[in-house]
């Protein structure tokens, strides 16, 4: 079904809500780093230049630092996430690999490769990225994030459902991993805790068009189309341009009303019997044809007995009267 394939598929490949956080890429870099000689200072002015989200020109000022010093792994990983956020991630992923090669501990390098994997939807390879993170530090939360969605990409339902958990832990207030920890719900079929983390959603955010579609379609998963139409309302409410909303509307309304429609009634109705036919008469099965064919014979033979005796001589008696 159309409404089935655009929230069940389109939510598993597009998890990101945009591109992915740049916590890691922007922490301070370690002391040697800084004072790495050449290259230093245009180091420090690509970070700057990718806080305030000017990434085409972080880009340039990360290569001038690489042409200065191509040994430091952080002008590789810096001018890595630059290319992520133009979303060149074939170049985003060769400087993470180079920055892994020249610093194979670099766990910054890792969360980023790996976010370049989940946008390409290599979710295995994601998945090792993020281990290899987290084994460098095992209580990196963008990791352990990254690594539940690489387990949402390869339906692993249980163990995405445990990292986010381990997430909203360590930040409560992250309100995408609400929303992952749902879909992954939805994927154990577990509709009511799906429920409840889209309804902090909606809580904190009422306006949250997503969330009360995602709500509302979850409810018409449980066959609970009298709750899932109000939020479907809703969200249309907030956006009436929204036609996919809108058609999900009709079906489910169409839905509850089937279900309430009264059980069709059944009337027993006798059949008449049938009458045994009666056996046609002798008379009646005699052909007007048979009768004119019998006289036409009758006098045909009267012609020829008549043509046969003309012209013989009566015997006459000889006895004298």
């Amino acid at each position: 079904m159309m409404i089935t394939s655009r929230i069940t598929i389109s939510l598993v490949a597009a998890c990101f809500f945009g591109i992915a956080s740049f916590a890691s890429a922007k922490e301070k870099a370690p002391a040697k780093e800084k004072s790495a000689g050449a290259g230093a200072s245009e180091y420090t002015k690509g970070i700057q230049l990718l806080d305030s989200q000017q990434y085409d020109q972080a880009v340039t000022e990360f290569d001038k630092a690489i042409l200065a010093n191509s040994k430091q792994p952080a002008f590789y990983e810096g001018r890595g996430f630059a290319y992520f956020a133009l979303q060149r991630y074939p170049e985003a992923g060769d400087d993470f690999s180079k920055a892994i090669e020249l610093s194979p501990k670099d766990m910054r390098a890792f969360v980023g490769r790996a976010q370049v994997f989940l946008q390409q939807k290599n979710y295995q390879q994601a998945l090792a990225d993020t281990e290899k993170a987290l084994e460098i530090k095992p209580d990196e939360v963008a990791a352990i994030k990254l690594r539940g969605f690489a387990e949402l990409g390869l339906s692993q339902w249980d163990k995405a459902i445990a990292d986010f958990t381990n997430v909203l832990q360590k930040k409560p207030d992250d309100l995408q991993t609400y929303d992952r920890r749902a879909l992954a719900y939805r994927g154990l079929k577990n509709f009511d805790a799906a429920i409840a983390d889209y309804t902090v959603l909606v809580e904190k955010n009422p306006n949250d068009t997503e969330a009360l579609t995602k709500r509302g379609y979850t409810y018409s998963l449980m066959g609970q189309y009298e709750k899932a139409i109000p939020d479907y309302e809703a969200a249309l409410k907030l956006n009436p341009q929204d036609n996919d909303t809108f058609s999900r509307l009709q079906w489910t309304q169409s839905q509850l009303k089937a279900k309430n429609a009264p059980p069709p009634t059944t009337t027993t109705t006798t059949a008449a019997p049938t009458a045994t036919p009666e056996k046609p008469s002798l008379m009646s099965q005699i052909k007007p044809l048979y009768i004119v064919i019998g006289i036409v014979a009758l006098i045909l033979i009267a012609v020829i007995v008549r043509l046969l005796t003309r012209g013989k001589v009566e015997e006459t008696s000889h006895i004298i009267r």
